[in-house]
């Protein structure tokens, strides 16, 4: 899976950390209030830093949701990859995604909701460059299921007849739309159903 790196060493700016504690901090205020229903105010609140603190290490509002959105992505896209990494199959791996979105709506809640399908919708029409992230990030996190299929195949694991862009679009959307529902209605049954759906899916249409 693709996922976002931020790069730490031991020589490290006082600059550096100030601006890691603002992202930490702001992160989830963005994630759970949007960019519009975030302030200022909620933001010099939330740090104990002025305006002119916070802004001096940011441009701009924009540019600060902008980077807490990314960090929101990274927040999650690292757990999935921790799991991952400890695992050579395709298939196996495509079961390891549907187990942690199994326990997705536990941690996630808490959070704020998925940062993708939040950013999404607030940004929509307003907020060209933040919603410009986010389709990059979905069409990522789509060619990286895709990716794993097309390892599938070539390994023998997945059937030489199965579209691997096709099925990435299908699983990710699957995923994200049963998110959603389980998000507003706070009923994680919706995304256990789904991961159900998808296991049998790979296990009918993909698996040889």
């Amino acid at each position: 899976m693709v996922y976002f790196v931020y790069i730490w060493n031991m020589n490290i700016t006082k600059a550096d950390r100030t601006r890691q504690f603002i992202l930490e901090t702001v992160a989830p205020i963005f994630n759970k209030n949007g960019y519009s229903g975030t302030s200022i105010s909620d933001l010099t609140k939330a740090t104990g830093l002025t305006k002119g603190a916070i802004y001096g290490n940011f441009t701009n509002k924009e540019e600060l949701a902008l980077e807490a959105f990314n960090y929101n992505v990274k927040y999650i896209l690292d757990k999935i990859a921790a799991i991952l990494k400890t695992i050579d199959s395709p298939i196996a791996q495509l079961f390891a995604l549907t187990n942690f979105f199994r326990e997705y709506y536990k941690y996630n809640i808490n959070f704020g909701g998925c940062p993708i399908l939040n950013v999404g919708i607030d940004t929509n029409n307003t907020n060209p460059e933040l919603f410009k992230r986010v389709k990059y990030v979905i069409k990522k996190l789509q060619g990286s299921i895709s990716s794993t299929i097309q390892n599938g195949i070539e390994l023998g694991e997945i059937k030489d007849t199965v579209q691997p862009e096709i099925y990435g679009g299908r699983i990710f959307s699957l995923i994200e739309g049963s998110v959603f529902t389980s998000v507003m209605l706070r009923d994680d049954a919706y995304l256990l159903d789904m991961m159900n759906h998808i296991d049998k899916m790979i296990q009918t249409e993909l698996q040889t």
